[in-house]
């Protein structure tokens, strides 16, 4: 576990910060967004009968993971509409065994949206985190997460009473890393960007989303992505355990 000093430490405040206002991002960073597709994407696939496509399962969420992560990547820059990249998911996989059926990508992400926010699986210590931030700040959601599966997400989760505010990218218009959801999110709370700091597992929209509205930052390091030397987080982390003694 970093201590304070071992922490990434770049905050005017000083080491933990004066803070007011608690940003978090939702998937991966407290709803295990992989575990969880994993779980219903093995479902469909036995459903949908695609082992006679795959060598195996794995085979199967190996080749989707990558391009969804990549897909994403693409949807936070404003390059791609969220209604091709969930399309787009699930017909890659297809298409890199030679299977080009449109139809039943579109028909695949009707059917995961559906099933996604039923499960409930969260990150490690999550749920603890929580009850010990709640007792200190005012919670917000920041998420470029699709409207219609994160509230329910954090429904059957039982993670929504946590919350003061749930920021979508939908709903500022604006997707991380753009500042402007920060700024959405902080004029929602009243809040000051210096009093404010953001919790999530993303490098490139977290961190340098929140680097842009002059927001101090908590990266946690889920993916051991490589950070960019002059534009280190205000705190890196490996476990949200480690967030308790940074805040």
């Amino acid at each position: 576990m970093n201590t304070r000093d071992e922490c990434n430490f770049n905050s005017s405040l000083g080491v933990g910060g004066s803070y007011k206002h608690i940003f978090i991002d939702l998937d991966d960073t407290l709803w295990d967004f992989h575990a969880n597709a994993k779980e219903v994407l093995e479902e469909i696939y036995e459903e949908q009968k695609l082992s006679q496509h795959f060598k195996n399962f794995q085979e199967y969420f190996r080749i989707y993971a990558k391009r969804n992560l990549e897909l994403w990547e693409l949807y936070g820059k404003g390059e791609i509409t969220k209604e091709f990249l969930n399309v787009e998911r699930f017909r890659h996989p297809l298409k890199h065994v030679g299977v080009d059926n449109h139809k039943l990508a579109i028909e695949t992400g009707i059917q995961f949206l559906e099933m996604l926010p039923i499960k409930t699986i969260l990150i490690p210590y999550a749920k603890e985190l929580l009850d010990y931030l709640y007792a200190k700040y005012p919670l917000t959601i920041v998420s470029n997460g699709f409207v219609e599966v994160q509230y329910k997400k954090l429904r059957n989760s039982q993670l929504e009473s946590y919350f003061a505010h749930v920021v979508l990218s939908e709903a500022a218009k604006a997707l991380k890393p753009d500042k402007r959801i920060f700024e959405y999110a902080l004029q929602l709370n009243n809040a000051k960007a210096s009093e404010t700091i953001m919790i999530g597992d993303s490098y490139e929209a977290d961190i340098k989303g929140a680097q842009n509205a002059g927001i101090d930052q908590i990266f946690f390091n889920l993916h051991s992505t490589t950070i960019d030397a002059a534009n280190p987080p205000t705190y890196t982390i490996s476990k949200l355990e480690e967030i308790v003694g940074i805040l």
